[in-house]
């Protein structure tokens, strides 16, 4: 009697497994294993090639976007904008000098002519020295985190990265669904994301991109959704599961 009761029950709950798991694939509240990964991944890398001089920040460090991240030597570039800013004082006092002598005609209309030109290429000339000098400073183009710092004050750069910035707010998460699901999940929706532990808690993310090429081996596709992050509480690189929401 004993064991045919304990048959009944496991195939009673057999059956309440099966039904709860069919519930939630019809009503789509079924978890899926996601991956919390960086909405962007910057190479930061040199213009022009250089030894750098500073590195103001380390690995781990919060940076927003135009804070600068390093610095290449620059005294060469330096000298030249301020030999081009004193050609301009110059070429602005000559013509402040001979825009009398142009009133009184005692200078002809081609030599006010080529001081004005003279000037105007003087003021060119420094431009051009103020964007290389510019060139030697490396800003930060996203607000985010140091993930990576490759160089040191000293080395030399050429098109190698100096170091790797992660944005983290918002944050991707990345899950794969079986083809089953095709069709069911649209852009918009929202879905709850459950970070593994130690951090875990309840979080809403939205879905962003839906892949329209399955993947004929492992028979899924990719769903990517953007999970706001503004404290940056939540570190990438975190497993999670996810469950969309109708």
């Amino acid at each position: 009697m004993w064991k045919r009761c304990s048959r009944l029950f496991v195939v009673f709950g057999a059956v309440l497994a099966l039904s709860a798991a069919a519930g939630a694939q019809e009503t789509g509240f079924e978890e899926l294993d996601g991956l919390l990964e960086p909405s962007e991944l910057v190479n930061v890398s040199s213009q022009v090639p250089g030894i750098l001089d500073e590195i103001p920040v380390e690995r781990g460090d919060v940076v927003k976007k135009n804070d600068v991240l390093a610095r290449l030597k620059s005294g060469v570039e330096q000298a030249a904008v301020e030999l081009s800013r004193a050609r301009v004082e110059f070429g602005k006092r000559k013509a402040e000098r001979n825009e009398e002598l142009s009133r009184k005609k005692l200078i002809s209309v081609h030599e006010k002519d080529e001081i004005e030109t003279e000037a105007r290429l003087s003021e060119l000339e420094l431009r051009e020295a103020v964007e290389r000098l510019e060139m030697r400073t490396i800003y930060s183009t996203i607000d985010g985190v140091v993930v990576e710092r490759l160089r040191a004050p000293g080395d030399y750069v050429g098109e190698d990265s100096i170091m790797t910035v992660a944005c983290i707010d918002p944050l991707n998460v990345e899950v794969i669904v079986p083809v089953e699901r095709i069709g069911t999940i649209t852009r918009g929706m929202n879905a709850e994301v459950r970070p593994e532990s130690p951090v875990g808690g309840v979080y809403t993310a939205r879905v962003v991109i839906v892949d329209r090429v399955v993947d004929a081996a492992s028979g899924t596709f990719g769903v990517r959704l953007k999970l706001p992050n503004p404290s940056y509480k939540l570190p990438a690189g975190l497993n999670c599961k996810v469950r969309f929401l109708k």
